[in-house]
């Protein structure tokens, strides 16, 4: 039996959703988005019944025990996620690190943490919804920079599973002793044996893994709130069970299909999938610094150092923040940047792309070349025509070619930086996948979007923002190497390549 410290209470049958689900009236409209609310339905205990009150606070001790865990420097078993630390990341370690609590025999203390500092969970959208609308308190999480694993290493208080990844990076290369269990959905690097316990399936999610776990080890301590982030999770990883996406498997249809079998209250996918697609690039509650590292890629040459930013918000709007240019200024200063450029990119009522580029750089010469390779640009034209700017430093323009997106405009900035083509290095600094063309790279995203095209295609209704197509990586991860690289802008491009495309071979439609 295990310690069951946080444990909720155990049921006669296994997993009564009657006793176990919160109280009928609260649902998650469609298409709600961020603000939509399952209030009383998991997260809290006001307005509930003793279900829901019950089942809420299950996590909530269990997470108040983690951190008052940490406090106590007591020996610890840190359930780990990767440094992207996505949904899949996050969710992985907070459902397995709970139902460890409530099944090990350790004396340890199992605590999940998210691999990245507190400061940067803002940047993850999906994951701050999911945790708002499930009345998780972000304060109840425990972030890598609130512990110091190395020191609890070197003091042999530290026992490690990794979930979501199965490689450490260079820099935690001292804690692979400490690593008792891996549970990933990647394909095992061969020259990385791994001298413990390893759960590894092609899956596509994570967090399937963990369910599976859960629902074949101890059931009873699945309450509501926590079926609801491993299924909220499973079907954004899985781009709402679509088989045409390339990500879902059997296993992750099983699993979302018992959840949803043993808690027959769970939101409907439709809904859960577009809310968590829309959080993930909602941009709106972010800072300006924060919407600038969200999706960016860096250059350099002869010394220089330049910014590209994707900003998923309208050029007008962005242009109307307020102290906009002290912002952009202490920004470049603090990353030691140079120059800034960043690409708005909003779709109109067709679904089309419209993108429109901002510079931002006090050195007026280094600001005039830039504007002018992009101003002069023949491959490909970008067609631009300058905006009106409220801000000095600041160059705006409307991009008429709505196709050229920021993987297009790299090369013309690279080349304005070194004077000539073909002498640059890749934005991240370091060569490009080997053996992947272009078209392995299409190949790639027409799979993750073929189910969207259908939505992608719809003139009255908003478009649906399209989902990545593997879980996000950090840069310089060991398991990044040799993938292609897939960012939130590739999809965007290749999306509005296929809409427009239809568009253009569509016969025209009779009036009716």
């Amino acid at each position: 039996m295990g310690r069951g410290r946080y444990a909720v209470r155990a049921s006669p049958a296994p997993l009564p959703s009657s006793s176990l689900a919160p109280p009928a009236g609260c649902l998650w409209p469609p298409g709600s988005g961020r603000g939509a609310s399952w209030a009383g339905r998991g997260g809290s205990s006001r307005g509930c019944g003793g279900g829901c009150a019950r089942s809420s606070s299950a996590m909530e001790r269990f997470l108040q025990g983690c951190r008052a865990a940490v406090q106590e420097s007591r020996p610890l078993h840190v359930v780990l996620g990767n440094e992207a630390c996505d949904l899949d990341s996050m969710v992985s370690a907070v459902t397995l690190a709970f139902y460890l609590e409530n099944t090990s025999e350790s004396k340890a203390a199992f605590v999940p943490v998210l691999n990245i500092p507190r400061c940067e969970l803002a940047l993850r959208g999906d994951s701050v919804f999911l945790l708002s609308e499930l009345n998780i308190p972000e304060s109840s999480l425990i972030f890598r920079d609130e512990i110091d694993l190395h020191a609890l290493h070197q003091s042999g208080q530290l026992t490690l599973t990794l979930v979501d990844h199965h490689i450490l990076p260079s820099s935690d290369t001292a804690l692979e002793k400490a690593v008792t269990e891996v549970l990933d959905h990647r394909p095992l690097e061969q020259q990385h044996p791994l001298p413990c316990q390893v759960t590894a399936e092609l899956v596509g999610s994570c967090a399937t893994l963990v369910a599976e776990r859960i629902l074949q080890g101890k059931p009873e301590i699945l309450d509501w709130q926590t079926a609801a982030l491993l299924h909220g999770t499973i079907i954004l990883d899985c781009v709402n069970m679509a088989p045409e996406a390339g990500k879902v498997t059997p296993k992750d249809s099983k699993y979302v299909a018992q959840l949803e079998a043993h808690f027959p209250d769970l939101p409907n996918r439709s809904n859960i999938f577009e809310s968590l697609q829309k959080a993930k690039f909602d941009v709106s509650g972010l800072t300006t610094e924060q919407m600038l590292r969200k999706d960016l890629k860096t250059i350099s040459g002869d010394g220089t150092m330049l910014a590209i930013s994707a900003i998923y918000m309208d050029l007008e709007i962005f242009l109307q923040r307020s102290n906009l240019t002290a912002e952009l200024d202490t920004f470049c200063q603090a990353q030691g940047y140079d120059a800034l450029v960043a690409m708005t990119i909003t779709f109109n009522p067709h679904n089309e792309p419209v993108r429109h580029l901002v510079v931002f750089c006090p050195n007026m010469d280094l600001q005039s070349m830039i504007c002018g390779a992009l101003e002069c640009s023949c491959c490909p034209p970008l067609n631009l025509t300058p905006a009106p700017s409220p801000h000095p430093n600041i160059r705006a323009y409307f991009q008429g070619n709505a196709l050229a997106s920021r993987k297009k405009v790299l090369p013309i900035l690279k080349d304005a930086l070194w004077g000539h083509p073909g002498a640059m290095k890749t934005p991240s600094g370091t060569p490009g996948p080997e053996g992947c063309s272009q078209e392995q790279m299409d190949d790639e995203l027409d799979k993750a979007i073929n189910t969207l095209i259908p939505e992608m295609c719809r003139d009255d209704e908003e478009p649906v923002l399209p989902p990545t197509p593997m879980n996000s990586l950090v840069d310089e991860c060991p398991l990044d190497r040799g993938l292609p690289k897939l960012s939130a802008e590739d999809i965007f491009e290749k999306c509005s390549q296929i809409t427009m495309a239809r568009s253009s071979t569509s016969p025209p439609q009779k009036k009716k």
